[in-house]
């Protein structure tokens, strides 16, 4: 699970009016769970054994298991996600590994608006945890701006029901279910 400091998310930015270079984004704190760890790997399809075997991560000279660069990816994408709204489109993501993220460590994203051009942003990218940097890079977003809604949608027109196709329907009462029944002969329509 990821969360912000204290909790909070932090509003999306909408549209790029009020994104200028220099700005800083707000930070997410990673908890880097052996769980995160494992699952992330998985769901990349990624068995190597450092990231889910930590007796064989401690074979091959590793303390424990660690994670693995697509969840880090992954990660990166929703934190420029999660701060630019669900219309932001990532373009491109170029990351570059450092310190591995280990269980029990915390990664801390931060972001840095290195460019502005119309609706295209770029941000400078770090994950920082207890060694150091784990992830460094940029990011380039696309990010529309809202869609302006219509002052006063038109009324759409409810075309009368012509009264021979009401007289084939059968009366209903609150309850849906069907009222008498306009031919009352047991023997049925003829």
């Amino acid at each position: 699970m990821t969360t912000d400091p204290a909790g909070v998310r932090a509003a999306p930015v909408r549209g790029t009016a009020r994104v200028r270079p220099g700005d800083t984004l707000a930070p997410l704190v990673v908890p880097v769970t052996r769980t995160l760890v494992v699952a992330g790997a998985i769901a990349a399809r990624d068995y190597q054994d450092v990231h889910h075997d930590a007796e064989r991560a401690r074979e091959k000279g590793s303390p424990d298991i660690f994670m693995n660069i697509l969840t880090t990816n992954g990660l990166v994408g929703r934190y420029i996600t999660d701060r630019f709204g669900p219309r932001a489109v990532l373009r491109a993501v170029s990351i570059r590994l450092g310190a591995p993220n280990y269980p029990g460590d915390t990664m801390t994203l931060t972001g840095t608006v290195t460019e502005v051009d119309g609706a295209t942003v770029r941000v400078r990218v770090v994950g920082a945890n207890g060694l150091g940097h784990h992830v460094t890079g940029t990011v380039t977003v696309d990010v529309p701006t809202e869609p302006k809604a219509p002052a006063d949608p038109p009324t759409p027109e409810v075309p009368e029901v012509p009264p021979a196709l009401t007289a084939l329907t059968p009366p209903t009462t609150l309850t849906g279910t069907p009222g008498p029944d306009p031919d009352p002969d047991p023997e049925g329509p003829r």
